[in-house]
């Protein structure tokens, strides 16, 4: 049994156990939502009216629906890219267009990424103005879906094709230790980006107009000096263009650190609510959770950049997963010199590693609730519990979140913990 079948096999494997496991995830959700549809749970029995609990039901098990039909979609993609053939298909019409050469590695990688927008198009489109727009969520029109579209891939191509360059150069010219000198690039990438993103991406898709209410920007100062927290200022973004959820969080890094409310979160809370709401979000500062999870992303990038380095000289990395790599063009009479495969071996990695990166979701998924119980404690030592409480519950009760999700689906994917358990600790 040679390297290049056991490759195969690993990959039809994997992809069965995630498929499986990922259906199974979403049935268990699907039916413990709609087995407790018909009753507020006794915890919320004088806060949530039913009418509000059976609406949360029904808009958790539509996007149940439509999570189905993108898990598939997503698997059918992978076959047809790697055991079908389609992208050693691609990559040999482009080279047959192109000729080799790094616009052909860039081709194929621009190919690759439309055609996967492309596909999943449809999907985006029935949640939006589908799933959103038919419980009352949507405020996006199709010229504002349409000009964000366009932002958005202009942007993507604006500071995507430098850094895919720069990758695909250091794959070809890096030598051995290459993939520590991307994982540097993309570290500083990733951070020029949070330090940009406030004052030049954000502005881009959302108005942002400095927070008027001088009674509540002076409460959220004190806040935020007891934390040690330094923003620009405080503002106000138009989400209600687009969509009736609410939010508040920071944004930036370091000197261009911002505050920023939705709009749609200023009519819903009261002061106290959104003073308690902010004292949240400067529990992760004061707990250092952001930083944490950059490190952590920053140190899985690094080993996940030095396995790309080794598998990319497997010549049974590429046969196990539909590719034929070192293709040998010719030009007239001469031999031309074998065909890079830096652009293959990376879109190859992108498709297999989130398969086995899967199974790791519970670990992240555990870290990120535990994060938020710490933030919680830290916001009732700064406001009052009941403050926090009510404006969870509002929130909650806003964006039409279930309360009550299948337990193993929330241990292997809630990022938040649900109501029930965030209130519980609060009323203790």
């Amino acid at each position: 049994m040679n390297a290049s079948y056991l490759m195969t096999l690993g990959l039809a494997l994997l992809l069965l156990a995630n498929l499986g496991t990922k259906l199974w995830l979403a049935t268990r959700q699907a039916r413990h939502v709609a087995q407790h549809r018909q009753a507020v749970p006794s915890a919320f029995e004088h806060s949530i009216t039913l009418d509000a609990h059976q609406k949360a039901a029904d808009y958790t098990l539509a996007k149940s629906r439509l999570t189905v039909w993108d898990i598939a979609l997503d698997a059918l993609m992978l076959v047809g890219w790697t055991l079908l053939g389609g992208l050693d298909w691609l990559n040999r019409s482009l080279l047959d267009a192109m000729g080799p050469g790094m616009l052909q590695q860039l081709a194929l990688v621009l190919s690759f990424v439309l055609i996967g927008g492309l596909l999943g198009l449809p999907l985006s489109l029935i949640q939006t103005f589908g799933v959103e727009q038919r419980f009352g969520f949507n405020k996006m029109t199709w010229g504002l879906w349409l000009s964000d579209l366009v932002k958005g891939v202009v942007l993507g191509l604006v500071l995507g094709l430098p850094l895919l360059w720069l990758i695909l150069w250091l794959m070809a010219a890096g030598g051995s230790l290459w993939w520590l000198w991307a994982w540097v690039a993309l570290v500083v990438f990733q951070v020029f980006v949070m330090w940009i993103a406030p004052n030049v991406i954000m502005p881009l898709f959302n108005k942002f107009t400095p927070l008027e209410d001088e009674s509540l920007k002076q409460q959220v100062s004190e806040l935020m000096a007891r934390a040690g927290f330094t923003a620009q200022g405080f503002f106000v973004m138009d989400g209600s263009r687009r969509s009736a959820h609410s939010n508040a969080f920071f944004t930036g890094f370091g000197a261009n650190k911002r505050v920023v409310f939705f709009d749609t979160l200023l009519k819903q809370l009261s002061p106290a609510e959104m003073r308690a709401v902010l004292a949240h979000e400067l529990g992760h500062f004061k707990h250092r959770h952001v930083l944490k999870m950059m490190a952590t992303s920053f140190i899985v990038t690094l080993l996940g950049l030095a396995l790309l380095g080794w598998l990319s000289q497997q010549v049974w990395f590429f046969t196990g997963l539909g590719v034929t790599p070192q293709i040998a063009l010719s030009v007239g009479d001469q031999a031309a010199a074998l065909v890079s495969n830096d652009a293959l071996a990376l879109l190859l990695f992108m498709q297999v590693v989130p398969l086995a990166s899967f199974f790791i979701t519970p670990l992240s998924s555990s870290r990120s609730r535990r994060y938020e119980f710490e933030a919680d404690a830290y916001a009732m030592q700064q406001t009052p519990a009941r403050d926090l409480a009510s404006a969870l519950l509002k929130l909650y009760q806003d964006n039409a979140s279930t309360l009550t999700p299948d337990p193993l689906y929330v241990a292997f994917y809630y990022s938040h913990p649900p109501a029930s358990q965030r209130l519980a600790r609060m009323a203790t």
